[in-house]
């Protein structure tokens, strides 16, 4: 263990019991982040090896696979985040329980948290004790003789078991590629769909002003043809009106042709029309006799 967190640890009050529990814990952290970024690498490559077949990609292909790409990523870094949180709510429940069994009441100081010396304090510890641990994995995996006295027997069986586990191992990984390829191929589709939602939303929107327009012109002829249908109806009555007129102005011409009849007669049954007829018949008498005479003396001359 390096001085650095010794002292550290010492600070904060961590005796041997507590140092081996925060080890353990920085470990199973340590182990949950190892297994994230392998799957986020995994994404990364089964993008390669799905979607990188072509030797030129457009924007629009290149902008789909960034988008599907950050769906997946994000997905597995808010997955983690969440779980990192949910794990430390564990992690406190357990030891405020055990702290109320001594009736200990514990508080959080959530700034220190973010105290950057004492953050940089712990990386470095993990740093520096999980490089030594990784040297004892090291020589504790490297090759040995096989004892004499075991024949082979057991050493075989355990190779025949860890041969096994890995091809299940490799077995469960390439599923697991397949079924992260299919993931990625549902998450076009549904990028795709999504599109076509989009325009088919967008061409109802279209038809739905088209058949406004329909509606707005129909409308407008039933207006047109109610202002035909009036129009013809006042034309009618106009046609009506005038025979009617004209009847009328036939009827008033008649009265005053017999109006004018019966003046006419009325007026020769008169004195003065009697009296004037008689005059004028003998000043035509008169005319006449002076024509004769005249005719006499020209004949004479």
């Amino acid at each position: 263990m390096s001085s650095v967190f010794a002292v550290t640890m010492a600070e904060f009050g961590f005796n041997k019991g507590h140092q081996n529990e925060a080890i353990n814990y920085m470990r199973f952290a340590r182990s949950k982040r190892a297994i994230r970024l392998k799957t986020i690498d995994s994404c990364f490559e089964d993008l390669k090896d799905s979607r990188l077949v072509d030797e030129t990609f457009t924007v629009d292909e290149v902008r789909d696979m960034l988008d599907g790409l950050q769906l997946v990523v994000r997905g597995e870094v808010e997955t983690e985040l969440i779980n990192t949180a949910h794990t430390n709510v564990l992690l406190l429940r357990q030891l405020f329980s055990q702290a109320e069994k001594f009736y200990l009441h514990l508080q959080t100081d959530i700034s220190e948290l973010e105290n950057r010396e004492l953050l940089e304090q712990v990386a470095e510890f993990e740093k520096t004790e999980f490089k030594n641990l990784n040297k004892t994995n090291q020589e504790i995996s490297k090759p040995k003789l096989a004892p004499l006295n075991e024949g082979g027997g057991v050493s075989e069986l355990l190779n025949k078991e860890i041969s096994r586990l890995q091809e299940e191992n490799d077995k469960l990984k390439g599923r697991l590629r397949t079924l992260e390829t299919q993931a990625m191929g549902v998450l076009d589709e549904k990028t795709k769909a999504e599109r076509a939602l989009k325009d088919l939303h967008k061409v109802q929107g279209e038809q739905q002003e088209i058949t406004s327009l329909e509606d707005t012109v129909a409308a407008l002829q039933e207006d047109y043809q109610k202002s035909l249908s009036v129009n013809a109806a006042s034309q009618r009555d106009l046609q009506d009106n005038l025979v009617s007129a004209k009847h009328d102005l036939l009827r008033v011409q008649e009265q005053l042709a017999l109006a004018e009849k019966e003046l006419d007669r009325k007026f020769q049954q008169t004195s003065a029309y009697r009296n004037m007829k008689e005059i004028l018949t003998k000043k035509n008498e008169q005319i006449k006799d002076i024509r004769k005479r005249l005719s006499k003396y020209e004949s004479d001359e």
